[in-house]
């Protein structure tokens, strides 16, 4: 651990070093209250700050850990189980041993390992020290000193994986099975869930990497929607597209229109123009309030290619007698 990534258990819970039990148990549960996920959800920095507090008070409030975060700082978890069979065996004194000189743990090994060395009648063999990916430490080639394993990892850890549900699943709510390992949970997928909400599953996150702490994190869902041949999504409402006939286009016309509730009629009005939507009021999604956004009816005006010869003929004298030219203010254009 990097000097900078010390964390102060005491300025955490906002008491002194002299605080009774009683005292950090008040602040523990005063903190904790403010910072709850249940009160602040989606809000990363709380989340962040209930999991600093948690550690903090599990550490401030075991009085053996309590009296070895006193003496050693920032390198108490290692000290705490890092010498098997004692320091003193090793011709090692820690008590009164000053920490605080050294910028980094690895600073602290690296001259420990060299004391170990320079004591060695052999003098031929070397040995180093480094931190794993997986955050405990060990030691390369000195098999008689035991690794310091980092028992910082007893924080609870959060994971986040995505569901994929169909439309009609999203919009009325499902229960879903998922196979956690070992453990088969059921989830209630409520109604209204849109891509991208994240549902929050109490205590089912992975299992705590430390054999200290019992504590699981949380299971995050992401919701993804397969796609649908008639909905899509445009922010929180629905927009489907419907086409119409060049005569409904000039006519107007009454229409159905598909609905997640059904088909309903829908008024277009006359001289409507193609990409022109309309919107349907209290008929799109479901919100957290149980109420409903709207659904865009998107116009587009579709030619037949295939036609009657009557169909034609009426064509041909609509086009003798029109009156109408969409294209008459293109004259004024120039380069």
């Amino acid at each position: 651990m990097a000097a900078t990534d010390f964390k102060d258990y005491y300025q955490i819970l906002g008491v002194n070093k002299s605080a009774t039990q009683e005292d950090i148990k008040k602040a523990f549960r005063k903190l904790a209250r403010k910072y709850h996920p249940d009160v602040n959800q989606g809000n990363k920095e709380a989340e962040a700050r209930f999991k600093e507090v948690n550690e903090a008070y599990e550490v401030l409030s075991d009085p053996e850990k309590r009296q070895k975060y006193d003496q050693f700082g920032q390198y108490w978890k290692q000290v705490g189980q890092g010498f098997p069979g004692g320091a003193s065996g090793a011709g090692v004194d820690m008590n009164g041993f000053d920490f605080g000189q050294y910028s980094s743990f690895d600073d602290f090994i690296n001259e420990l390992l060299g004391r170990f060395a320079g004591g060695n009648r052999g003098g031929g063999q070397s040995y180093s020290y480094r931190t794993s990916t997986g955050g405990a430490s060990g030691f390369g080639g000195f098999n008689d000193f035991g690794g310091f394993q980092d028992m910082g990892r007893n924080v609870a850890q959060d994971s986040e994986a995505t569901i994929t549900l169909s439309f009609a699943e999203a919009f009325n709510g499902v229960q879903k099975r998922f196979n956690l390992g070992n453990e088969t949970i059921d989830v209630r997928i409520p109604a209204g869930a849109k891509p991208g909400s994240r549902l929050r599953v109490k205590g089912k996150g992975p299992a705590p990497a430390s054999p200290l702490s019992q504590r699981r994190g949380d299971l995050y869902l992401v919701v993804e929607l397969a796609t649908h041949p008639f909905f899509k999504f445009d922010g929180d409402n629905l927009v489907c597209e419907v086409q119409i006939t060049p005569d409904e286009a000039v006519l107007g016309a009454t229409i159905e229109v598909p609905t997640p509730d059904g088909m309903v009629d829908v008024k277009i009005p006359a001289g409507v123009r193609g990409g022109q939507s309309l919107r349907l009021r209290g008929k799109g999604w479901r919100n957290r309030n149980g109420d409903r956004t709207d659904q865009l009816v998107k116009i587009a005006i579709a030619t037949p290619k295939n036609i009657s010869e009557q169909e034609r003929e009426y064509y041909e004298k609509i086009r003798d007698i029109r009156t109408f030219n969409p294209r008459s203010n293109l004259q004024q254009f120039r380069l």
